[in-house]
Formats: C-alpha cells, structure tokens, sequence
C-alpha cells in the first residue's frame, strides 16, 4: 500500500493555512506552519515531500526558507504562492528551485492538479536516486565476492530466496558481511524498487528503539514533542532489516511478533492501527535456538523470523576467498584514495592467508585499506603487513606445507606453490579420496580437480595410489 504523502503547508495567514489544510487532509499527511523557523523544525523531524509556502511573511521570507528546505532535502518539490501579479517573484522562485508556483487567492482544483504532478516528478526522482545508489554502492550479489563451497552455498539461497515474500534470518559473526546479504535479497526481490531501511538493535535502549521501530505521537512521553515516523512505516512498500534482533527487548519482541502476524501496529501512545506492507530480514551473530531455550527469546517469535536461514561463513572458513578479497578490496581503495598500488606480492599474500580473522571480512578490509594508504611502493609487500598480524601468524608458526619468514630471510612459497601444498596435504590426510578433500578445503570437488589439473599435481597419497582394492576414492 502507499502512505499517504507528507505535505507541509507554511503561511503566516491562519485562514489560508487551515483552509487548504483541511481541503488537502483527506489525500495527504498534512502538517502546518505559521513561519519559516517553525517550517524548518517540522522539515528536520518529518519525512516531508512537498512544501507549499507562501512568498511574502514576517521574518525569514519563501524564498530563504525554500533555499534552505532545499539544502535540507534536495528532493523537497516546493509549489510558492504569491500575490497576484507577482510574476517577477515567481520567475525567480522558480530559478532558485522551486517546482511550481500559484497565485493567491488559491483555487483547489489547481491546487490538487499541482500537486499530482509535483508528487509524480519527487516520486521519480527518489527511484532515479535508488537506482543510482545501488549501482554506486554495489549492493548486489556482484558486492558478496567468494568462489567457496560455502559462499556458493549462501548465493544458492539468495537467489532463490529473494524473490519470494519469506522472512529471511541470516546467522553469521560480526564481520562476515550479513548486511551486505540482506542488501542483496533485496536488490533481487520484487520490492527492489521499494525503500531499504536498516536498524541496528544493540544500538539502541529499549525505549528508543520502540518508538524507532513504531514511531511515536505528539506528547506520548517527555521531549516527544510532535508525530514520529517510525521505522516500519518508512519501510512500507519494501524491506526492513533488523539488524542484532536478539538483543531486542521481550516487551518489544511481542509487539513484533504481532506485526508479523497481522500487518498493522499502533504508535507509541497512539491509538490508531498503522497498517504496513513489508518484508522482513533480520540478523544474529548469536544462537537465537539456544536463546530460545534459554528462555531470552520468544519461541513463537523465533518460529516466524526462521522461515529461511541463510549462515554466512567466518572468514577462516573460506579461506580460499581471500586472495579474491585481497585484490577486490585493493583495487577499490587505491582509486578511492587515489593510490597507484596494483597488486599483493605473494609473500604478503601468503601470510594473509594464515591468519585466523577472528574480525572476518571487516577485518581484512580495514587491513587492506590501511596497507594500500601507507605503502610506499606500487605493491603491498610483507612489510606492509600490520604488525600485530605478522605477530600473530608467527606465534602459530609455519603450517602444514607452507614456508614463511616474518623478517623476509628464509625463502617464501609463492601462491601457487602454497596452494599446491594445501591440497597435496588434503588428500594425503584423506588417503586419496578426493571429495573428502575438497570438503577439507572448502571448495568443490570440480575446483579440486581444476588445480590438480592447472598444477599438474600428482594426487596420489604417500606411500601409495588413490585406488584401493581396484576402486577410485572419490
């Protein structure tokens, strides 16, 4: 359903003011202001989408109040109105922004037919924003980077997932990019067009976060000084992401719970049902089950957000992604911080991949980024490796198959030659049974036999070949 939209009215003449309030109120939110200062205070606390201001009133006048309405929220259409034969001032309110403009005294069919056709131009101008901002964000699965057997696992469920109605629960460690996967369900669902709003619950005190979920109205509780839009309602039409919703109060987890069920909600001290269309994502980097019998989450309230669960993989657990990671995230920073680095050496890259990423992908970002800003050659070195994960790689010591020297004496591996013995490894420890090794390495078995190809690999375990009995393990 479409919200009613949210129009702000600005005359200094309460006869004009409440008289086309009240012939606009049944197709619009309307809000109403007796000056410029009062108009800026509902722009700052309201989502509004047209202004209809007069030209001339006491003190700030329409035209420094559209200006700076229009620094505020640069979509605002503004529709001036001025007195009669005021064309001059009308032709400069245009060239300073605004949409439209009537002359006073106002006839309401107009009126109504301006607003239309200012609402269809704000409402295009908002999906030309969207679009834009998905594409210059990449939010998408083209955003998600991994060739793992897990990370294809979690594409899998994306696609089919997103374009139903279901409510998604996506479980994983802080880190892991689990936004980024509610970002991309929604960019592939039928609502992509629809808003994305995104809370993050720990952020927030119970209160607060009730009233940011299911806004409030004027007076319901000290400083709630006028109407509150909350979360839900700007969702409508498209996607809510509720981003740590086990750390969601029980009192409030009720009234979710009946949001899930019956599509409407009241205000903090309201009365009214809000009635709103939205799919639901929600994220944990905890065990909602264990939550559940615990006592700490609602049962009921589990059994409605879990209807599909997508797991995103720490980052020790697709370790195989990390080179594509490393060259993703370095290419992104250099040309945002206008740094002219090309690529890893494969000794730095070499010890990226042997530490644990206790902060998963977040983690390695902030490490990228901060190696390609102090770098001072055209390639990340082992050099350029923080020092507390040169430490921490160290203290573990070499592993199976791989040769490293934090001080850049001893000779490294490179990639390749690493690589190679991570999976001669495998299937030594599996005896030879490649589909137990591809599990080992966390990639596919048709991946498997790619490298052993690409690397011309003798596959066979020690002390012997990969039959056993005349059979091939597989």
């Amino acid at each position: 359903m479409d919200a009613k939209p949210v129009i702000l009215i600005v005359d200094d003449d309460k006869n004009t003011r409440e008289g086309l309030g009240k012939a606009l109120h049944s197709t619009a939110e309307v809000l109403l202001a007796e000056n410029g200062e009062r108009a800026l205070e509902l722009l700052a606390t309201h989502p509004v989408r047209i202004m209809i201001s007069d030209m001339r009133m006491p003190g700030m006048d329409g035209l420094s109040l559209m200006q700076r309405a229009l620094a505020h929220a640069p979509q605002l259409a503004v529709i001036m109105l001025t007195a009669y034969g005021s064309v001059d001032s009308a032709v400069e309110a245009m060239k300073r922004g605004a949409s439209d403009f009537l002359q006073k005294p106002v006839e309401l069919g107009e009126l109504e037919q301006r607003i239309a056709k200012a609402l269809r131009a704000v409402r295009m101008e908002e999906e030309n924003v969207s679009l834009k901002e998905q594409l210059d964000q990449k939010f998408g699965m083209e955003n998600i980077i991994g060739e793992s057997a897990p990370m294809r696992e979690v594409f899998d469920i994306i696609r089919q997932a997103a374009p139903t109605s279901a409510t998604i629960l996506i479980q994983g460690e802080s880190g892991t990019g689990k936004e980024l996967v509610a970002h991309a369900i929604h960019r592939l669902s039928t609502r992509s067009k629809g808003p994305f709003v995104a809370v993050h619950c720990a952020a927030l005190a119970p209160t607060l976060l009730e009233s940011e979920l299911f806004g409030h109205e004027k007076g319901s509780f000290t400083g709630a000084t006028e109407r509150r839009i909350g979360r839900f309602e700007r969702a409508d039409g498209g996607t809510l992401f509720l981003d740590e919703v086990s750390e969601v109060d029980p009192g409030i987890q009720t009234k979710l719970l009946r949001v899930l069920e019956e599509r409407q909600f009241e205000r903090v001290g309201g009365r009214a049902s809000v009635e709103v269309d939205i799919r639901l994502i929600t994220a944990t980097n905890r065990n909602l089950k264990a939550m559940v019998e615990e006592g700490r989450f609602r049962n009921d309230l589990f059994f409605r957000l879990d209807v599909v669960t997508v797991t995103v993989p720490p980052l020790r657990d697709r370790m195989e992604d990390v080179p594509l990671l490393c060259r993703s995230l370095l290419r992104e920073f250099a040309e945002k911080d206008n740094r002219a680095v090309r690529d890893l050496t494969p000794d730095a890259l070499n010890l990226l991949m042997q530490y644990a990423w206790p902060g998963n992908v977040r983690e390695l970002r902030n490490t990228i980024e901060r190696m390609v800003v102090l770098t001072r050659g055209d390639k990340l070195t082992l050099r350029d490796v923080p020092p507390a994960i040169r430490a921490s790689v160290e203290s573990r010591g070499p592993q199976p198959g791989i040769s490293l020297s934090i001080g850049g004496q001893a000779a490294v591996r490179s990639l390749d030659e690493t690589e190679k013995m991570m999976i001669l490894n495998a299937l030594r420890k599996c005896e030879g049974n490649k589909s137990k090794a591809a599990q080992e390495l966390g990639i596919s078995r048709r991946t498997l036999h790619r490298k052993l190809n690409q690397y011309k690999a003798d596959d066979r375990p020690a002390g012997g070949d990969s039959t056993a009995g005349g059979k091939q393990n597989e």
